[in-house]
């Protein structure tokens, strides 16, 4: 297994999609697909890449907003990866207009996530290079993604970069928050790369020593 990480910045907020792929298989799984969903899949065609899954580490639109219409460019549809607690937070939402584009909810979960379970790039490999740790606390549910042979982890908008995902919306909880950044994002070892939603990545180690809303 050859694992590769490809990141684009899309949409009105500068999102960070991510696209997993295994050069070995050429399959590739996409997470937090954002606004413009038909670059990400001009994106993976152009690499040579077959998409196998989509993966989301949270239910906030601006990370949702492609799951939809990605999902159902194939058939049968894309499955979806999440948390169910997320799905559901997301599913009580109203639909919403947001930077002139309808934003699609997610339709259904297919693999429900969990602390601690396992992922294949590709669905029934035993090959399972990924590890899903929970960060709730910004949002119900929310959780990231460990690739331990490539040192990086996708977080969502747990943590940034000398900051942290904002916990004033509905279902935030910021001791939640601070609690999983500490025990699930801080015990990884200090050269991870923390790959956030949004913005520039970091490393564990340099968020331990300089990030002013995490003490302790």
């Amino acid at each position: 297994m050859n694992l590769a990480m490809r990141v684009m910045s899309l949409g009105p907020l500068d999102n960070n999609v991510f696209i997993l792929a295994d050069e070995d298989s050429q399959d590739c799984v996409i997470i937090d697909p954002s606004f413009e969903p038909e670059r990400q899949l001009e994106a993976i065609k152009g690499q040579g890449w077959m998409l196998r899954q989509i993966w989301l580490t949270h239910g906030h639109y601006d990370h949702t907003a492609g799951a939809k219409q990605i999902s159902e460019a194939f058939n049968p549809p894309m499955p979806i990866a999440m948390h169910p607690d997320c799905f559901t937070w997301a599913s009580a939402e109203p639909k919403v207009v947001k930077f002139g584009v309808n934003i699609e909810p997610v339709p259904r979960v297919d693999t429900p996530l969990a602390q601690g379970a396992r992922l294949p790039i590709t669905p029934g490999s035993e090959q399972k290079p990924v590890e899903v740790r929970d960060v709730s606390g910004h949002n119900p549910g929310s959780v990231l993604f460990y690739i331990a042979e490539l040192k990086m982890a996708v977080v969502g908008d747990a943590i940034f970069r000398e900051s942290i995902g904002r916990t004033d919306f509905p279902g935030s909880d910021h001791a939640l928050l601070l609690k999983n950044i500490r025990e699930q994002i801080y015990t990884l070892p200090d050269d991870t790369i923390l790959l956030p939603g949004h913005g520039p990545s970091t490393t564990v180690g340099h968020e331990k020593e300089n990030n002013p809303y995490v003490r302790g």
